[in-house]
């Protein structure tokens, strides 16, 4: 577990690496705003030291260290806390299951805490915006820094999307090749995917709709456009999301349309064949019966004519087929 910490005011700003709880805390910027992140959740009796230190609740703490807590905004007495997933890194680089990040957000008056699951440099942006002065992250208080940390979340949706469009542009190409034995494979790793993305951002719009009509202190409403944005950009991720799912269900559509028609031409062939084949094995049938009378057994040229005939009724038959268009 990495603990560190970031004071910051609109004069200046410093960081902080700590090894223990009690060591983090003596850092905390009393005359100013601080930024607490802990990177891993294995070590639960440091994080409940923590939060105790703040009068956390117990039902938050176990939300923390819940990796599989749903997406969600609650408001409480003295502090706001959100949770959500944000994308740490993919397993299937062309088109894959995600692999997510649980992230969890405390929000009070003079200081947010962040728990992520897993040691990602997710927030190393937002971190160099604050040393640097960039923007308006010092200035504009905490709740703006919550909206930095989940827009650069949502913006990490946008990249997966991007990505998982491009996939999608190459799925349709491939859809009219009837020898693409991949594609289905390809095509069900990207709608799991997308899945995924659904399955995690609409509760986050939900949460973010939540904090927009939150009448509290801590989101001051010079920040409420902020968090509107955040919500539409949210919900454009989720409509996204469905137009993708749209889009590979028509490509899909397309792909097997293609299999089928081919596989119709396969069964025309085969049809026409065993049609030209059916005259002729009844002109074998009858002539391999070898009754003691049949005249034509006894002609010198009965061999070749039998050949001629049934080559006659072949090439007739082919010349039918075409004339009709069968074939």
């Amino acid at each position: 577990m990495e603990l560190s910490i970031i004071g910051y005011d609109p004069i200046g700003a410093w960081q902080r690496e700590a090894t223990t709880i009690e060591e983090l805390l003596e850092y905390r910027n009393s005359a100013g705003l601080s930024w607490i992140n802990i990177r891993g959740l294995k070590d639960a009796a440091a994080i409940s030291k923590l939060v105790e230190a703040f009068a956390i609740h117990p039902l938050t703490v176990e939300d923390i260290l819940d990796a599989e807590q749903r997406p969600k905004a609650e408001e409480f007495d003295n502090y706001l806390f959100i949770t959500f997933k944000s994308l740490k890194h993919r397993i299937d680089k062309a088109a894959g299951k995600l692999d997510l990040d649980q992230i969890s957000l405390i929000l009070t008056t003079d200081m947010v805490i962040t728990f992520q699951e897993s040691q990602s440099n997710l927030f190393e942006g937002i971190r160099r915006r604050i040393m640097n002065n960039v923007g308006k992250i010092r200035r504009a208080g905490v709740a703006y820094t919550v909206y930095a940390i989940i827009n650069a979340v949502v913006d990490e949706y946008f990249l997966e999307l991007d990505r998982l469009g491009n996939a999608i542009e190459v799925f349709e190409d491939r859809a009219l090749d009837e020898n693409d034995n991949t594609l289905l494979a390809d095509i069900q790793r990207v709608k799991q995917a997308l899945l995924e993305i659904r399955r995690v951002i609409r509760p986050l719009r939900e949460g973010l709709n939540v904090i927009m009509h939150l009448d509290s202190e801590l989101i001051a409403a010079p920040l409420e456009p902020f968090f509107k944005d955040l919500h539409d950009s949210a919900t454009q991720v989720f409509d996204n999301v469905e137009l993708f799912r749209e889009l590979l269900d028509g490509v899909m559509e397309v792909h097997l349309a293609s299999i089928s028609n081919r596989m119709n031409k396969i069964m025309q062939v085969l049809t026409i064949i065993a049609t030209i084949f059916i005259p002729l094995t009844f002109i074998v049938g009858v002539y391999g019966m070898n009754f003691m009378n049949m005249p034509e057994l006894e002609y010198p040229n009965a061999y070749p004519i039998v050949w001629g005939l049934m080559i006659l009724i072949a090439i007739g038959m082919i010349i039918f087929f075409k004339r009709r268009h069968w074939l």
